[in-house]
């Protein structure tokens, strides 16, 4: 298979999100990366593109209308600029058909968000959203037991994603832009919260049909919030609880996702993700291994850890094999509705956080 032609807009030298995205398109060898708008500054951008040795462009309308216009043009472009800046070099890709690989969250406002839509359901091209840690094995082998009633009727849902890094103001390049409103958008509900959502969402195949939430700024003059505490109501009946904070002192990145049903439970947490433990409501529990993944998303063999960036690599290969006709692989790729998803989530918690934590549908 030849590889794919990849543009990336933004990433450029010392920017943390492009490297990872750079490292996850050439580790299956389905991407090769030939172009890019690597900086809003043209010097940058062209310092960037060299130590790449790619094409450089000094923004990223110029980058689509001359990759479209090329034989041998970028066929898909990652995007990984901060959150409003997602929209506008989104549609002007879709636009010009090239497919578009997005980090999450979708925008930083529903307006961002709306754009994006509608340049997606006009365009030919694909949209890929880069929720990372659905892509992980046993994530993948959760939703597989879900899906064929391991767990019976699920009634409880709680997922967590904690941190503890903001704990204190900080004017690091990485925050900065995160607990900036006009930037971001929202503050750990959008950052790690929409990844708490999604994963929730792809494992269960459930959507809530309402919150209740409490967000704070615990840290003095932050613009947005950095802890979430939501309540959920799925139409099922069952409920569940989100919990997401950057304040959390001594943690790292705990993701975990935790599922009971009438009949078993589940627990997964990214701090061992190649394990999950099933257990039923009569017997023992079970620690599955990804020795027994039934998602054929590993590349080395079991006792040899894959986390992070195999996640990503996954989603890239996914997305790959995708562009090149297999379409059996898209239910399992976050695209524009899970991005969606994600923006009414925010959009929710933020309404319900103004009412003290009144009861809000999540919907469009």
């Amino acid at each position: 298979m030849r590889p794919v032609r990849l543009g990336m807009v933004g990433g450029g030298s010392g920017a943390f999100i492009g490297a990872i995205h750079r490292i996850a398109a050439r580790m299956d060898g389905r991407f090769v990366l030939v172009a890019g708008a690597l900086s809003s500054d043209p010097a940058r951008a062209a310092a960037s593109a060299a130590e790449l040795g790619i094409r450089s462009y000094g923004d990223f309308a110029e980058m689509a209308r001359a990759e479209a216009a090329r034989e041998d043009g970028i066929e898909a472009v990652s995007i990984v600029t901060p959150n409003h800046l997602h929209a506008a070099p989104a549609a002007a890709f879709l636009r010009a058909g090239i497919h578009v690989i997005c980090d999450k969250p979708l925008a930083a406002t529903p307006e961002q968000a709306r754009q994006i839509a509608e340049a997606a359901r006009a365009s030919g091209a694909r949209f890929f959203l880069t929720h990372n840690y659905c892509a992980m094995p046993m994530v993948r082998e959760a939703r597989a037991l879900v899906a064929e009633g391991a767990l019976g009727d699920i009634r409880l849902v709680q997922a967590e994603y904690l941190q503890g890094w903001l704990a204190d103001r900080t004017d690091s390049k990485q925050a900065e832009w995160r607990t900036d409103p006009a930037r971001a958008g929202a503050g750990a509900i959008g950052d790690i919260g929409t990844h708490a959502w999604q994963l929730a969402q792809f494992v269960t195949g459930q959507t809530p049909a309402s919150l209740s939430a409490d967000l704070s700024s615990m840290v003095p003059g932050r613009a947005v919030d950095d802890d979430a505490r939501i309540a959920l109501r799925y139409a099922s009946g069952a409920k569940g609880g989100i919990w997401v904070s950057q304040v959390a002192v001594g943690q790292e990145n705990g993701l975990s996702l935790r599922l009971f049903g009438t009949q078993a439970a589940l627990e997964w947490r990214l701090s061992d993700p190649e394990r999950l433990i099933l257990s039923p409501k009569d017997g023992p529990a079970r620690i599955l291994t990804r020795a027994q993944d039934r998602s054929a998303s590993s590349r080395t063999p079991p006792g040899h850890p894959e986390g992070y960036l195999e996640g990503f690599a996954n989603l890239y290969r996914d997305i790959a094999d995708v562009i090149r006709g297999d379409s059996s692989l898209s239910d399992r790729i976050p695209g524009l509705n899970a991005g969606l998803s994600g923006m009414d989530f925010i959009a929710a918690a933020q309404a319900s956080a103004t009412r003290d934590g009144a009861w809000v549908e999540v919907g469009p």
